[in-house]
């Protein structure tokens, strides 16, 4: 069924439609219409799902791609457009220019965490590259699996684009399957096996991983506005959020106040009880649920530590006296637990994070431009923020991706596009006259040529 679904959108890649811009418009513009139609379902899904908020289903997914479509639609004559460059001073008479081509059929893989945004955003580059595609959202939202397959169904036929549901058995076999490009949203070890599975057919990737993104917090910072920006992007989500603030490195001189104005904002957020907080979610799953739980340290725990297993709830959690020795530190944590850390020389720090695997963000807190400059400079990672947490990833104008072992390849707005494309570049020569100096025999023309190509 899968190998006869990929062979359609084949087919129908090579009737040449999609790469119309009219017809790719036309669509997206469809997919707007459809999602603001079906706006309370995705809503709703989201929160039997993931108990995400009305307002946090908005911003962070529905809104977010109705802006998403909204910019790429704006741009994306202008992005398909025919880029003209300088032609080399040895080839006159002639033009040299590339063009954005689409991959052809291309597989995009989403999460769990953001399970409408993650797979439309990429799914908005696709189709404004003229690409067919084969969408796989998790098993784990079935709530949100339906409703996207609705509105799926509406907006395209389903040799353009079409929704696979099913297990690890369906990813096994998309992945091994004959893609044109496989763009891939996840953890780290499943992003290994998929750039594993695609090497065997030579099928390029974009791998949109994670990784333990480090928060620093200098002497320096207004710690009142840090703790807030902090909270929030940590426990947005309950910490399922890839770029989410892992661990924090705080100066020693103001560990005891930061965490303090922590406490304070989390209760600010979320009241004394965040498990009854309309405003805060679920862990995705039980299995996930034990696993977190499994990595509070009672003996380390500040604040917060209350679970309910039948609701799936942790509340927001700050551990402190936190070694790398911890099993907090071993891996990405994906959830509502704060593990802190206190430096006395930032050069440790800058150091440390550099010789753990490259995280997809890193946020510094500091007014020391001098500081700002230096991890900026120094430290290898995906994206980031200074004097904030997350918000880098709400710009359709910058790409969002990630570096070594949190990603390969970036997206979002025009980078989208670029993603979901090949760049065939192109030289158009006349045949009014023969430049045949370049032509043997080459006897007696090296001197010339030099004097060319320098």
């Amino acid at each position: 069924m899968i190998q006869k679904k990929i062979e359609k959108q084949k087919e129908f890649f090579y009737t040449n439609k999609t790469k119309d811009v009219s017809f790719r418009i036309l669509h997206l513009l469809k997919l707007k219409e459809v999602i603001k139609e079906k706006e309370e379902n995705i809503i709703k899904a989201l929160g039997k799902d993931l108990g995400k908020s009305n307002f946090k289903a908005y911003t962070s997914e529905v809104g977010f791609v109705l802006e998403s479509i909204g910019f790429t639609l704006k741009n994306i004559r202008s992005w398909a457009k025919e880029k003209k460059v300088r032609r080399p001073i040895f080839m006159p008479i002639s033009r040299s220019y590339f063009k954005y081509e689409p991959h052809g059929t291309v597989l995009i893989i989403g999460p769990f965490n953001y399970p409408f945004q993650l797979i439309m955003e990429p799914l908005i580059g696709a189709v404004a590259a003229g690409n067919t595609c084969v969408l796989k959202p998790s098993d784990k939202t079935p709530e949100t699996v339906k409703i996207l397959k609705e509105i799926i169904s509406e907006v395209f036929i389903e040799e353009h684009v079409s929704v696979v549901t099913g297990n690890r058995k369906a990813v096994s076999e998309l992945i091994h399957s004959d893609f044109d490009y496989i763009f891939f949203t996840g953890s780290v070890p499943v992003g290994k096996i998929v750039m594993e599975a695609a090497s065997k057919n030579l099928t390029p990737v974009t791998l949109e991983l994670g990784g333990k993104s480090p928060t620093i917090v200098h002497k320096d910072a207004d710690i009142k506005k840090t703790a807030a920006r902090i909270a929030w992007g940590k426990f947005y989500n309950s910490g399922q959020t890839c770029i989410a603030p892992d661990y924090l490195y705080v100066h020693e001189d103001v560990k005891d106040e930061l965490i303090k104005n922590l406490k304070i904002e989390i209760i600010n957020f979320y009241g004394d009880d965040p498990l009854k907080s309309p405003d805060y979610g679920k862990i995705i799953n039980s299995k996930e649920f034990r696993r977190l739980s499994g990595l509070i340290d009672e003996n380390k725990l500040y604040f917060g530590g209350e679970k309910i297993e039948e609701k799936l709830k942790i509340s927001p959690t700050i551990l402190t006296d936190i070694t790398w020795d911890d099993d907090v530190m071993k891996r990405e944590i994906f959830g509502p637990i704060l593990p802190v850390l206190t430096y006395n020389d930032i050069k440790d720090v800058i150091n440390t994070v550099k010789d753990r695997p490259r995280p997809l963000s890193l946020y510094l807190f500091t007014e020391d431009k001098y500081l700002q400059k230096k991890i900026e400079d120094e430290i290898p990672f995906g994206g980031g923020c200074i004097n904030d947490t997350i918000s880098h990833v709400s710009s359709p104008r910058l790409p969002f991706g990630g570096t070594g072992n949190s990603g390969i390849g970036s997206y979002h707005g025009e980078e989208s596009f670029i993603t979901f494309s090949h760049k065939k570049s192109m030289m158009k020569k006349s045949t009014r006259f023969d430049i045949r100096y370049i032509y043997p025999p080459y006897k007696g023309k090296l001197n010339f040529i030099k004097k060319i190509m320098k």
